[in-house]
């Protein structure tokens, strides 16, 4: 469980580093997020309650929405809150719950590879990122086939 010192009147800085596991639990252990998270931040004491701002830092695997292919990307994301100074026990916070929403809130809407991913091709399934398959992707969804032969005079 992630804490941080905290300080009377003043600014405390705040670096460290560990897996998903060791910070969150086993709940939050798998395959998506590998190396160490690194958290940096400060502690401040802005007289009703204390502001914990820093940066947040991982890499994290996926696969792509479009082409389905494994790809990893880096997340770095910015947190602040407020801590009311009750929650603070033997001049430590508990971030963990902030920095958790902090990572999971960081991770995009769609999955991709590359901004630009080609996907998959509607008709064969090849990864449209290595090329063109030749495929004629003109395809006629079979509700509509019938206007095709609709003649106007």
């Amino acid at each position: 469980m992630p804490h941080v010192q905290t300080t009377k009147g003043g600014i405390l800085p705040f670096e460290f580093g560990a897996t998903t596991e060791k910070l969150f639990g086993e709940d939050f252990a798998d395959d998506e997020f590998s190396g160490d998270v690194k958290v940096f931040g400060e502690v401040a004491d802005v007289g009703s309650c204390f502001v914990v701002r820093g940066r947040i830092e991982c890499q994290r695997n996926f696969t792509c929405d479009r082409c389905l292919t494994q790809a990893t990307e880096k997340i770095s994301s910015k947190f602040a809150e407020e801590f009311d100074k009750s929650a603070v026990i033997d001049d430590l916070i508990d971030v963990t719950e902030l920095l958790r929403d902090e990572l999971l809130l960081s991770r995009p809407m769609k999955n991709l590879c590359k901004a630009d991913c080609k996907g998959l091709c509607p008709v064969c399934g090849a990864n449209l990122n290595d090329g063109e398959c030749g495929c004629d992707k003109a395809v006629i969804n079979p509700k509509l086939a019938v206007l095709k032969d609709f003649k106007f005079d």
